[in-house]
């Protein structure tokens, strides 16, 4: 190669070397040094980052790596996607290149930026909205037939916020899908019952979830989604705050009936096993939850209760479940803080449920899990659980409960490697922000392990049935 051919490379190299020279000298001379010599000993290579799988389920972990780059040089770790709504989150990791000038965020320890230490997922649930971003927000998918696009850069130093000097030395994109292929979505408006129904590739017959979420109303699909891309059919069920519900949309309008119901639709479908379908409720989902099992006839295969609680404090309408709206039977139990958030924790608190909705704990004949973030801020799960625990120990079925308890999680434990919202907007007035609780990395761990052991139990309690 000519001396001319090199010299349009040579110059724009240099000056991006002198740069990162410069920048690294000023905090280490020494360092600064190593990095100016090996970087221009190494211009045939052009830094790389890489992350693999490019397209992986959301509970999955990629491996990424940097590579071609200076020993022993700051280097910042960026990711970058836009919500379905349209809204930017982002994180940042620090690191400093190994002697052989590679990152590898699988081994290696982030020493600053959105978390620390050894987190080969930290990008993806440090993830928090980008400054100048709406308040309150949460990160939850609304389209599970589309994947988070998730961007990564490779930064020159160690910056924690994109800025118009920041060098970027390389890229890399990889997709994060709820949905499998093959994972097939219905809408399911039948007999008065609303939801969506995922099943998992293949003709069947399959286990299957009854899938149930809290008081924030509306139909949450992403979970569903990812349990039927593990195996599993799973029906998403709206019971409040939708606009295919009886209304007014602020009160449950539904009651036992329409509970099993639902149960019954995946019994009778012809791609689901009668006898191989469970219930999974988070917050007030577990309420509902316990009360399928413990009240109205549900011979549910087993049972997973995500910080939730034993009874309520709704004030029922009629004797097949229905309730009065929430704000009016729960407000006198709201607390709050200093600016102004509101806490739902005693709302579940065991002492304040109303008599005529304390469930029959002892009715309840199937394997139950019980998962406990002890930094809940919106229910009284640690004394929810012990009181599960304890109805079931002196009915003689303590082989029963399972139970996962997890120190800095907070209220909203969910499939892994997505945010944590320590609060969050919140739709009734006047509340403007509800605390849910939990810290990134404990949460984040507990998320992980919770999945896992969820799964775990689902494999034992669902696929160990026989066929029907």
């Amino acid at each position: 190669m000519s001396r001319n051919t090199l010299r349009p490379l040579t110059v724009k190299m240099i000056t991006s070397l002198l740069r990162v020279h410069r920048k690294l000298s000023s905090l280490n001379p020494a360092v600064g040094a190593v990095c100016g010599v090996r970087w221009s000993s190494g211009l045939n290579r052009p830094p790389l980052l890489s992350a693999a799988p490019a397209r992986a389920l959301m509970d999955e972990q990629i491996i990424i790596k940097g590579r071609f780059l200076p020993p022993h040089c700051p280097v910042t770790v960026c990711a970058q996607l836009h919500s379905d709504d349209g809204d930017l989150w982002q994180s940042f990791a620090h690191y400093n290149t190994n002697a052989d000038g590679t990152v590898n965020l699988a081994s290696d320890h982030s020493v600053g930026g959105s978390y620390l230490g050894c987190e080969p997922m930290g990008l993806f649930w440090g993830l928090e909205p980008a400054p100048g971003s709406r308040e309150g927000l949460r990160l939850r998918k609304k389209n599970v037939e589309t994947p988070y696009v998730v961007h990564m850069s490779l930064l020159e130093g160690h910056v924690s916020q994109r800025e118009e000097q920041s060098v970027e030395l390389a890229v890399a994109t990889t997709e994060r899908w709820y949905m499998a292929p093959g994972v097939k979505r219905k809408d399911i408006r039948q007999n008065g019952v609303v939801g969506t129904l995922f099943l998992p590739p293949g003709p069947g017959p399959f286990p299957a979830m009854l899938d149930m979420w809290g008081m924030g109303g509306g139909l949450m699909e992403y979970r569903s989604a990812l349990l039927a891309s593990r195996g599993y059919a799973a029906f998403s069920l709206a019971y409040f705050g939708h606009k295919d519900l009886p209304g007014p949309q602020t009160t449950i309008n539904v009651g036992d009936a329409y509970f099993k119901s639902a149960f019954q639709f995946l019994q009778d479908h012809h791609q689901i096993c009668a006898n191989r379908v469970g219930i999974i409720g988070l917050s007030f989902g577990v309420y509902l939850t316990l009360r399928m099992a413990a009240h109205i006839g549900v011979k549910a295969s087993c049972l997973i209760c995500i910080n939730g609680p034993v009874g309520s404090v709704l004030d029922l309408v009629d004797a097949d479940g229905r309730c009065t709206a929430f704000e009016e039977s729960s407000q006198k139990h709201w607390s709050f803080d200093e600016r102004g958030y509101v806490s739902f924790r005693d709302i579940s608190s065991p002492g304040n449920f109303n008599p005529e909705n304390k469930l029959k704990l002892e009715n309840i004949s199937c394997p139950l899990m019980w998962v406990v973030g002890e930094d809940d801020m919106s229910a009284s799960s640690i004394e929810n659980a012990d009181v599960m625990e304890e109805t079931l120990k002196a009915s003689g079925k303590a082989h029963l409960f399972t139970r996962l308890s997890y120190p800095g999680a907070g209220h909203l434990i969910e499939p892994p490697y997505s945010p944590n919202a320590r609060l969050s907007l919140w739709s009734i007035k006047p509340v403007k922000f509800t605390i849910w609780g939990g810290y990134p990395a404990p949460h984040a761990a507990a998320q992980e392990d919770a999945w896992r052991k969820i799964l775990d139990f689902l494999d034992t309690n669902l696929r160990g049935f026989g066929q029907s």
